[in-house]
């Protein structure tokens, strides 16, 4: 089997809502300047009115001449430009269930490619990869990673994109998602050191809020996005460790690994992160510096599945968590099932964005009484449902 091909598809579609997608959102690193701060949401689509949403996206398609058509996405469009002019010569031709060979010429040849956009479209080759290795073989890809370690896995709703400035909806949201049987919330804050002495009551008034409302029994993660600087950081860790959060997510921008270390060692909170680092060379570095207590590579971003499972490795070894960042349901349902329970007890379930980067799909993988089960399709399971796309192009370059 040999790869004949590689395209991108532009999908556009309308996802309706029940409301406005975003309805607040999280704090930003560049949130320090007051012109950023005011700034409004718009990810992953535009807002046509209160009860549609317009989405567009690119998928990776990679042809075979045995029939079989790898699947990634949704890609960013800088990433999908990428994989066509940096990486496609060197797979036309190749074996695609080659996949450590593959991977290995791909970061060699993009020696600026460690990070960022460039490490993104290899990641999303390598997850179409292992959808065409699964479907060679006819089984899911969990069952090619040894698994499953268990029939289900729970999975935590991340609530980006909810309201978290009116503590009332706070409380109805919180208890909607523990009704659906989730057993852990993930929540954002809005504001970060700019914000003053308001804005630290605000975040401390979340999670009091959270904690009284979900009771004593329930995990509570609460997600930072890079944006805390360690004084303000102490600060808030100190006036919220009562909550008892299960983590605190991404206080620092990643290339802070001292300063993650430094309130490690003040907190008695878990410290969670690297969702915006890179191979295990960029993780070896927290795991080095003892700076996190869970790691949370995006399979999407940090260099696909075959590098995630390289992480993994690198941090049990070492005793430590691995939850992957949710950007893609499909492919971290194979990754997680195929881990022992005690290293990677929960999958992240981010509830917005899962809405809009499941929308094409055929199959969408949705909790149910707030787990996550087993797909039973060949390969990633990446069917897409013709009956979702209105408009469709071919991304040229």
């Amino acid at each position: 089997m040999k790869i004949t091909r590689l395209r991108i598809r532009r999908l556009t579609g309308t996802l309706t809502t029940d409301g406005p997608m975003w309805e607040d959102r999280l704090v930003r690193p560049i949130d320090i300047y007051p012109e950023h701060r005011r700034d409004p949401w718009r990810q992953g689509g535009q807002q046509i009115d209160e009860r549609h949403f317009r989405v567009t996206q690119d998928f990776l398609d990679i042809e075979t001449d045995a029939g079989i058509t790898g699947r990634a996405g949704p890609l960013w469009p800088d990433a999908a430009r990428l994989v066509l002019t940096q990486l496609a010569h060197l797979l036309i031709g190749q074996d695609p269930t080659a996949t450590e060979l593959l991977w290995d010429q791909m970061h060699r040849f993009q020696v600026h490619g460690r990070q960022g956009d460039a490490m993104i479209a290899l990641s999303s080759v390598d997850c179409a990869l292992w959808d065409i290795r699964g479907q060679a073989f006819g089984q899911p890809i969990w069952r090619l990673l040894g698994g499953p370690t268990r029939e289900a896995v729970p999975a935590y709703a991340s609530m980006l994109g909810y309201a978290v400035e009116d503590m009332g909806r706070v409380r109805d949201r919180a208890l909607a998602f523990k009704a659906q049987g989730y057993t852990a919330q993930k929540w954002f804050f809005r504001h970060g050191p700019m914000s003053g002495h308001e804005g630290l009551h605000r975040n401390v008034a979340l999670v009091r809020t959270l904690r009284e409302t979900l009771g004593e029994d329930y995990d509570i993660m609460l997600d930072c996005w890079q944006s805390m600087n360690f004084d303000y950081a102490v600060r808030l860790c100190e006036r919220i460790e009562e909550f008892r959060p299960r983590w605190l997510e991404e206080p620092f921008m990643p290339d802070r690994i001292d300063t993650h270390a430094k309130l490690k060692a003040k907190t008695r909170i878990p410290l969670s992160g690297a969702e915006h680092e890179y191979t295990r060379w960029g993780f070896r570095r927290f795991v080095d510096a003892g700076a996190l207590d869970i790691l949370q590579p995006d399979i999407y971003w940090c260099g696909g599945l075959s590098e995630t499972l390289k992480i993994a490795a690198l941090a049990t070894a070492h005793d430590l968590i691995v939850i992957p960042h949710g950007h893609s349901t499909p492919i971290g349902i194979h990754f997680t099932v195929a881990q022992s329970p005690i290293h990677t007890p929960y999958q992240e379930y981010l509830v917005k964005w899962n809405d809009i980067n499941m929308h094409f799909l055929a199959h969408p993988l949705r909790p149910v009484n707030g787990m996550l089960g087993l797909p039973a399709a060949a390969g990633a399971n990446m069917a897409l449902d013709p009956a979702k796309i209105e408009q469709e192009s071919e991304v040229m370059v």
